[in-house]
């Protein structure tokens, strides 16, 4: 079972090196997700060849498994990255609800290279008064009527 566990290691890693080689538009971040042992998706960093703050390898490779399965939750998945992920990711592999994250370079060791997310984990914490980006409600009762609605409906998938 380790052994296993290296190969599909070594697949996130080997994607990883797709930006780390080619460079143009890709970061060196890769990572594949499993299920009943075998690789039912992958992603490589893609952020700046896609015009797409989102497109990091983690989430490209949700993306990949919850087309090929046809679902959208990934229970009974694993995740492969080459890196710790960074909040963004961490929560869309929550969100997708996989199993057990593997990861290889911690968060540190990206930083050490530019990417550095310690400011988000800094600024998640704190009241929407002290974070960076303003934020503020606006037209709350109007939203919620979206809220009471879902509330309502009989016929909605949970996620």
């Amino acid at each position: 079972m380790q052994a296993q566990k290296k190969i599909f290691m070594q697949k996130a890693i080997e994607l990883s090196m797709i930006g780390s080689k080619e460079g143009v538009g890709q970061g060196p971040f890769g990572a594949v997700i499993v299920k009943d042992g075998k690789i039912v998706g992958q992603g490589h960093n893609q952020v700046v060849a896609l015009n797409d703050p989102t497109a990091h390898a983690e989430v490209m490779a949700i993306r990949d498994a919850c087309k090929n399965l046809g679902t959208f939750q990934l229970n009974d998945c694993e995740i492969y990255t080459s890196c710790e992920p960074c909040p963004m990711c961490l929560s869309a592999i929550y969100w997708a609800r996989l199993g057990k994250i593997y990861y290889g370079n911690t968060r540190d060791d990206a930083a050490a290279i530019g990417f550095d997310d310690a400011f988000l984990y800094q600024e998640i914490p704190l009241p929407h008064t002290e974070r960076q980006i303003s934020i503020e409600p606006l037209s709350r009762e109007e939203a919620h009527e979206a809220f009471v609605l879902w509330a309502k409906k009989e016929n909605k998938t949970d996620y």
